[in-house]
């Protein structure tokens, strides 16, 4: 049978299994719950600073301080008892919500990282059951103008630069993002199991961004392919060594927020499923990348077989592969740098660092999606070059490079060596 209709007859049901997948695990909406007032769980607000006055820190502590402390730093009250400080008192007015127009005071240590300036925007969190003059403090900065004008940046760019193929990738990012927050994230949380949801959004978000941005190609469908035995692998490893090894997935305040709230989510499962996300990423751009090599050396020479356009193929998915497990690597360290830094204050040696389930995970993670990330490269080169050289051939592929002499007869004789 040609490859081509092979992949198609793999790929065909493997699309129809996603959407059968996403009809019957598709949430409706997060379940609702009662708020904690804990870290991200809060209700917010946006504010403005409309006046800051100097005041002496005893008189400021005379009249009260902040009740979370989210202006600051983990030293809480401690710099308002500093009898010959200057503290800031902040006038904040609230922008939004039901008390919008409503404005308090806060006071500003002066050894807190954050301070506040007149006419600057600010998250105000509300808590209800607070005494009226507590209800609200200021908890961040309002962000949006950056943020929002560096994401624009980055749209003109990958547009300016992709052009057709750039505005397609921007179109499937925003499908990824909408895949994530109306399927993955409310499905977890009412209950259905993190890695079945994982699967079906990742390969319903891989489906769509490799066809948007590449076109419905046998190219494309090769590096779906590579993509799938790539996941399929990272999943197999992640399940087997996060069970061997013993990972929670409950690490830090926020997962343990999450196992408060919703007690039924499988964290371990939860943690098998960010691992098969975060390779996603990643996975599509090596498959993609050998794909096109092996495509444009049979576009160079039509001569060469598929163990010759294997052999050149690997040796651009070697570059590859040093390049991009750095990279993964690197990324992850980068994260967890404030944390390492805290290991290194501690003089704790290596192995007690490794051991430790926060480190563990990430390494697990690294390590897991690295394998993915390799095995990925011999695989869809492998399918790549059979698939060009079936069709070169008339639907079976070459078994040597040599069977067909290159123009001018000299490709033959270096073939042979």
């Amino acid at each position: 049978m040609h490859l081509r209709k092979v992949i198609a007859a793999v790929l065909i049901p493997f699309a129809a299994a996603v959407l059968v997948g996403l009809a019957v695990l598709w949430p409706g909406g997060a379940p609702p719950h009662e708020r904690t007032g804990v870290g991200f769980d809060r209700q917010t607000q946006q504010a403005t600073v409309t006046r800051v006055v100097e005041v002496s820190c005893k008189e400021a502590g005379t009249s009260g301080v902040p009740p979370t402390g989210d202006t600051s730093t983990a030293e809480g009250s401690s710099a308002v008892q500093q009898e010959n400080g200057t503290c800031k008192r902040a006038t904040i007015r609230v922008d939004s919500g039901k008390d919008k127009g409503r404005t308090f005071t806060e006071i500003v240590q002066p050894d807190q990282s954050r301070q506040l300036h007149e006419g600057q925007e600010v998250v105000v969190a509300y808590e209800p059951s607070a005494p009226r003059d507590l209800q609200y403090s200021v908890t961040d900065v309002n962000r949006r103008l950056p943020m929002g004008l560096l994401a624009g940046i980055f749209a003109l760019a990958v547009v300016v630069v992709g052009r057709l193929r750039g505005l397609m990738a921007l179109v499937a990012l925003a499908i990824s993002f909408l895949v994530l927050n109306f399927f993955i994230l409310p499905a977890i949380l009412q209950g259905s199991n993190p890695l079945v949801v994982a699967v079906v959004g990742s390969s319903a978000i891989m489906l769509i961004a490799l066809y948007l941005c590449h076109g419905l190609s046998a190219r494309t469908s090769v590096a779906v392919l590579g993509t799938l035995i790539s996941l399929l692998l990272i999943g197999i490893l992640g399940s087997l060594f996060i069970g061997w090894a013993a990972l929670t997935g409950n690490t830090d305040d926020n997962t343990g927020l999450i196992h408060g709230l919703y007690p039924t989510i499988d964290m371990s499962g939860l943690l098998l499923a960010g691992v098969i996300i975060g390779s996603l990423g990643v996975l599509d751009d090596v498959t993609v990348t050998q794909t096109s090599a092996v495509w444009e050396l049979h576009e160079a020479n039509p001569s060469m077989g598929w163990r010759g356009l294997y052999r050149a193929g690997i040796r651009i998915g070697r570059d590859h592969i040093a390049s991009v497990v750095n990279t993964l690597v690197l990324a992850y360290a980068g994260a967890a740098l404030p944390l390492l830094l805290l290991f290194s204050i501690a003089q704790s040696s290596v192995g007690t660092v490794a051991n430790s389930e926060l480190v563990a995970e990430e390494i697990v993670r690294t390590l897991v999606g690295s394998i993915g990330l390799v095995a990925s490269v011999p695989v869809t080169t492998a399918l790549a070059a059979l698939v060009v050289s079936a069709d070169r051939t008339g639907g079976e592929p070459a078994k040597e490079a040599s069977a067909v002499p290159a123009r001018g007869g000299k490709g033959g004789r270096r073939r042979k060596r």
